[in-house]
């Protein structure tokens, strides 16, 4: 059996294969934003390396009136929270090193929040980067609606899931949007 350490090397290289052989495939995903399930204000994620970039999504979003924030790392082994954002605003490093709102950009709840990942399965399984940033703003959310965003080529038969590990309630790739079984 494969271990996450090895799954996850393979999952990186594959996504950065996914990324260079289809740059229009975030275009095509916010393609498919009406298709989200409903949710006023809805988290995204600044994208970083190959993950699916959100840019695309945000401008649909923003134009469908859905109000924007993004996750702020204030303590690496702590949840997330989340700051109100909107495409052009500024942003800073995190604790973490991801692009963030600034301090003074306000605190908001999100009631959907998309998340980056490495691998998906069909029952909502995720693989995320290892970190456990999203599985612990999962834990004190409990009640926000999860969606990966990614490539439909990081879809795998089934993920291993651990207890800490949150499902998500479905994925959006540039195929479309598929709620999990």
């Amino acid at each position: 059996m494969t271990s996450k350490h090895e799954l996850r090397a393979s999952m990186r290289a594959l996504r950065k294969r996914l990324s260079e052989v289809d740059n229009e495939a975030a275009e095509r995903a916010a393609g498919h934003a009406e298709a989200l399930p409903s949710g006023q204000t809805v988290a995204l994620y600044r994208a970083m390396g190959s993950e699916l970039d959100t840019d695309a999504l945000a401008v649909a979003l923003h134009q469908a009136e859905r109000r924007l924030c993004l996750p702020v790392v204030i303590q690496r082994d702590a949840a997330m929270i989340f700051r109100s954002w909107a495409p052009g605003e500024p942003l800073e490093l995190d604790a973490a090193g991801c692009p963030a709102p600034l301090p003074l950009a306000e605190t908001v709840t999100p009631d959907l929040i998309l998340t980056p990942l490495l691998a998906f399965d069909a029952h909502g399984g995720r693989l995320g980067q290892g970190g456990g940033y999203y599985d612990r703003t999962f834990a004190v959310l409990p009640d926000a609606v999860r969606v990966g965003f990614a490539y439909a080529g990081q879809q795998v038969e089934r993920l291993a899931l651990e207890a800490h590990d949150m499902r998500l309630h479905g994925v959006l790739t540039e195929k479309g949007y598929r709620a999990a079984l």
